[in-house]
C-alpha cells in the first residue's frame, strides 16, 4: 500500500481557499462562485487556519443579521475538520476522510500545501479493487 500523502494531495494552487481577513461578505461570495459547501481558510502567511462551512456562514448570519463585515475568520470553529501533516500515515488520513470531504494538508510550520479528498482515496481505491470509477 502507499505510504506517502503526497500521491493523493491536490496542491494548494489548486483548491479554492478563503483568507481569515475576508469579510463574511467577501467569504460567502467566494463560496458561492466556488460551489462548494466548505472551504480551506488560511491567512496572510499561508498558514491554515480551519475550515467554514455554509452552516457556519448561516448560523452567524441568524444570530447577527446585520454583521456582514466581521472577519471570517472570526467564524472559524476549533477542532473542525483539522489538518494532517504531510508526514500523516495513510492510515490515519483514510481515518480522518472518514469524517470529512477532504483533509487539509500542512508542513511543519503549519502552512497550508494542499488537500486531500474522501473521492480521491475512494477512485484509487476502487481501481486497486479492479472497478473503475468515472473521471470527472
Amino acid at each position: 500500500m502507499l505510504d506517502n500523502v503526497v500521491f493523493f494531495l491536490k496542491p494548494k494552487d489548486q483548491v479554492q481557499l478563503l483568507y481569515g481577513m475576508m469579510s463574511i461578505q467577501q467569504g460567502l461570495d467566494a463560496m458561492q462562485e466556488a460551489h462548494y459547501t466548505a472551504m480551506p481558510v488560511i491567512n496572510q502567511k499561508g498558514q491554515y487556519l480551519g475550515t467554514l462551512s455554509e452552516g457556519d456562514f448561516l448560523w452567524h448570519h441568524l444570530e447577527h443579521p446585520h454583521d456582514m463585515d466581521l472577519e471570517i475568520e472570526k467564524l472559524i470553529r476549533k477542532d473542525f475538520v483539522p489538518a494532517c501533516t504531510i508526514d500523516t500515515n495513510i492510515d490515519d488520513l483514510f481515518q480522518q476522510a472518514l469524517d470529512q470531504n477532504f483533509v487539509p494538508i500542512v508542513d511543519d510550520r503549519n502552512i497550508f500545501i494542499g488537500i486531500v479528498t474522501r473521492k480521491s482515496i475512494l477512485s484509487y481505491l476502487m481501481q486497486h479493487n479492479g472497478e473503475n470509477p468515472k473521471e470527472n
